[in-house]
């Protein structure tokens, strides 16, 4: 009898301390990143929904100075304003991207 494992099962399937390892470390990282993840997602919200109503509030803002100076058939507030929303969205994108970029290089490293 060979208690000993060969080379090859290690090869093809982890071992059972080896699933273990893995568990107790997702646990830890799990536990870790619970209290930081609550506050880190509302700082999130919070950076995304600020990225998109500066330039829209920006955009109305010019808009409103531009119909006083140059009245005309167009609403340059409205124009503005529309300009100012689709820049937030688009810069809301980019760090929700990034962020997710960030996290599967950091998951893929461990």
């Amino acid at each position: 009898m060979n208690s000993k494992p060969t080379g090859k099962a290690s090869k093809e399937s982890p071992t059972f301390s080896d699933q273990v390892g893995d568990k107790v470390s997702r646990k830890l990282k799990a536990r870790r990143n619970s209290s930081a993840g609550v506050w880190f997602g509302l700082g999130m919200m919070g950076l995304i929904g600020w990225s998109v109503v500066v330039p829209t509030l920006l955009g109305a803002a010019l808009g409103i100075w531009l119909d006083k100076q140059h009245p005309g058939a167009h609403s340059w507030t409205l124009a503005l304003l529309v300009v100012g929303l689709a820049i937030g969205c688009i810069n809301a994108w980019h760090w929700v991207d990034k962020e997710d970029r960030a996290m599967r290089e950091e998951d893929r490293d461990e």
